[in-house]
């Protein structure tokens, strides 16, 4: 097993790898910006050292400072975690030329897999279905015009060099093809520094579906099941669940399979996740993410698998201990997203500091969280404040025991996104099993019916008043302010918005 470890990385998930770390008893390095300097993964480490200001192109994303670290300390490896310099398959050769173990695939399979299109033609050449479209970057708008005529129309002309929506602009038919092609190729210049793109046959309402998989230096690969990611906004992830509610064993073999196969057509090492589209019963290769997923929990809950321990493992050069027929899943688990945004206002970044944390907990609920009572919140970084899973016998329960928990988690003293995640909890086509990825476009009842801030202050003025008197009153104290229906004090019914209707 590794010695030590250096976290390069923030938030809930140095939390995460730092915990998992420590029950294998490897040694952790953190490091921090300046703002974080008391941060939950500061605390959490045996040691860590500031690489910088706030910002993160002076701090986190300075790979030159994170290697010098490591050599400084004495550590054996360096875990990415993911954002950042996770997918850099720069800081990954970097990494390995220092001497140093990355926790990850090795920086060629990043490389490629993070080219789109040479990832296409390496997916095609392994069998694994993708997207029809091109396998090559389109040069000008002549070109594309007539390679869309090929594919036929809507297309969607993607970035080459990158994910994540940028780069990505839907096209119904010639005439908008021109500005969206010139918008497309400036917005990838400004994310990747490369403006290359290309076309694919644009599928209007497809799931996301991926499944992990899992690599070791010895050649093994395995999957462990699909997580369903349909409901988003602007491709960013909002709600997760393993399993998908309209994966049937058969489809979950056939899709283990082609997500097999595209690792092994890369020889990937460590975690890594096969994204699909699936739509009318077929799924085509959409990307591979060559680092852990945010979304991660949800697998282990299901598997019983410590995805971050196995991490380690790997680079320790550990062979897998298990085979394919192993893997079995054990019921549902859901996560939420917990981001300082307003839902309510067009998810616009909230920032201040959090001023009060209750968090969730009971049977079958986990909180992966990178905040606490205050911890300041800025722009610097991405919005994530932690993640909220709950697992069940079966997907009813784990949606019950998610609004449950919902009910519980308060953070006071900046806007959250866990009311619009209530809100999902009681939506009919949710509960159903009825997704895609135009979920929260086809629901904007779930943005709506926000109180003004001038409403909350009143609210939770009067609320205020009624704790004070339920404290002072022995008769209020045996009435209680709680909430029959609810179960919420009257104070918790003042911050959540959807507890109103």
């Amino acid at each position: 097993m590794l010695s030590s470890v250096l976290v390069a990385n923030r938030g809930e998930i140095a939390v995460r790898i730092i915990r998992g770390a420590r029950e294998l008893g490897v040694r952790t390095v953190a490091v921090y910006s300046e703002p974080d300097r008391l941060a939950p993964h500061v605390m959490e480490a045996d040691e860590a050292y500031c690489i910088g200001p706030a910002a993160s192109s002076e701090s986190y994303l300075r790979g030159d400072r994170i290697i010098q670290v490591a050599r400084d300390v004495g550590a054996e490896a360096i875990h990415p975690g993911y954002g950042f310099l996770a997918e850099r398959a720069s800081f990954a050769r970097e990494v390995e030329e220092a001497g140093l173990i990355w926790i990850g695939p090795r920086s060629g399979t990043i490389a490629s897999m993070g080219d789109k299109t040479e990832a296409r033609q390496r997916m095609k050449a392994a069998g694994v279905p993708i997207v029809p479209g091109l396998v090559e970057p389109v040069v000008g708008v002549e070109a594309a015009l007539e390679a869309a005529v090929g594919i036929g129309y809507p297309v969607l002309l993607k970035a080459a060099a990158g994910g994540g929506g940028k780069g990505m602009r839907a096209v119904n038919g010639p005439d908008e093809l021109p500005r969206a092609f010139e918008a497309a190729q400036r917005e990838a210049l400004g994310a990747f520094g490369d403006d290359a793109v290309y076309l694919e046959r644009y599928l209007d309402r497809p799931r996301h579906i991926e499944i992990q998989i899992l690599g070791d230096t010895h050649g093994n690969v395995v999957h462990l099941g699909e997580r369903e990611c349909s409901i988003q906004r602007r491709h960013q992830k909002l709600v997760e669940e393993s399993p998908s509610p309209v994966i049937t064993p058969e489809l979950r073999h056939a899709m283990g399979t082609a997500a097999v196969r595209a690792a092994q057509a890369v020889d990937y090492v460590g975690a890594g996740t096969v994204e699909f589209l699936f739509q009318d019963g077929d799924f085509f290769f959409l990307e591979m993410n060559t680092r852990l997923q945010v979304e991660h929990p949800v697998t282990e809950l299901v598997t019983g698998l410590d995805l971050v321990a196995w991490q380690l493992r790997v680079a320790s050069g550990e062979a897998l201990s298990f085979e394919q027929e192993d893997v079995a899943l054990s019921g549902h688990a859901i996560e939420c997203r917990i981001t300082s945004e307003d839902p309510f206002h067009g998810f616009l970044p909230s920032t201040g500091v959090v001023d009060h944390l209750d968090l969730p907990a009971g049977p079958g609920v986990r909180w992966d969280g990178g905040i606490h009572a205050g911890f300041p919140v800025s722009l610097h970084y991405d919005p994530l404040l932690g993640k909220l899973i709950t697992h069940g016998k079966d997907r009813g329960e784990a949606i019950r025991r998610m609004a449950r928990a919902l009910d519980e988690l308060v953070v006071g003293g900046v806007e959250t996104s866990a009311a619009f995640h209530r809100g999902v909890m009681d939506e009919e086509d949710f509960r159903g099993g009825n997704l895609s990825i135009r979920y929260v476009e086809e629901h904007p009842e779930l943005l709506d019916g926000a109180p003004s801030r001038e409403e909350l202050r009143v609210i939770a003025l009067t609320a205020t008043l009624l704790e004070r008197l339920r404290a002072s009153s022995p008769q209020a104290t045996r009435m209680g302010t709680g909430d029959g229906r609810t179960g919420l004090s009257s104070w918790q019914r003042a911050v959540h918005p959807w507890s109103r209707r």
